[in-house]
């Protein structure tokens, strides 16, 4: 019998050979996602799995970003589209789309939907400015990236209001 596959422990080790190769002297825990147009970095610890677009079911008299619920082994998911959250397009369904599973640390059955994941990111090295409550990023060729606080998404009152 195969032993059970742990994501949590794949990431580590992916995370200590990368600081073993001398990727950064830091611990690299950021991930990089394209939500709609706009990049994002999410921290590895608030997300506890990412996986393809599973099926799900749709609720109905829930707000266009609500996709629905999906079992994933066993368990519900809530299925947010980020991109379409509060009042945006929904995201352009293809392969690349992917479902980042909100932590257990949140005790929280929640995903949400990204255009795609770009990898893991090391933000050492560049610019961070803060305006209204956003953090973003600048990496070296000038891209701008958005700081995405799944604790402060959690407790916006909209986020939970799923009703139309």
């Amino acid at each position: 019998m195969s032993k059970r596959f742990n994501l949590r422990e794949f990431q580590q080790q992916v995370l200590d050979r990368l600081q073993m190769q001398g990727v950064g002297s830091t611990r690299i825990s950021t991930l990089g996602v394209q939500v709609g147009q706009h990049l994002c970095l999410v921290d590895m610890t608030d997300i506890s799995e990412i996986l393809p677009v599973p099926a799900m079911t749709a609720v109905p008299l829930t707000k266009p970003w609500y996709c629905g619920v999906a079992n994933v082994r066993g368990n519900l998911y809530s299925i947010i589209d980020l991109n379409a959250y509060p009042d945006q397009q929904p995201t352009a369904r293809d392969a690349a789309n992917r479902v980042l599973l909100l932590g257990q640390r949140f005790a929280f059955n929640a995903g949400v939907l990204v255009s795609r994941v770009l990898g893991l990111r090391n933000t050492e090295g560049w610019q961070r400015s803060e305006e209204g409550g956003i953090v973003r990023y600048t990496d070296s060729s000038g891209q701008i990236w958005h700081w995405l606080d799944i604790q402060q998404l959690l407790q916006q009152p909209e986020f939970l209001q799923i009703g139309e």
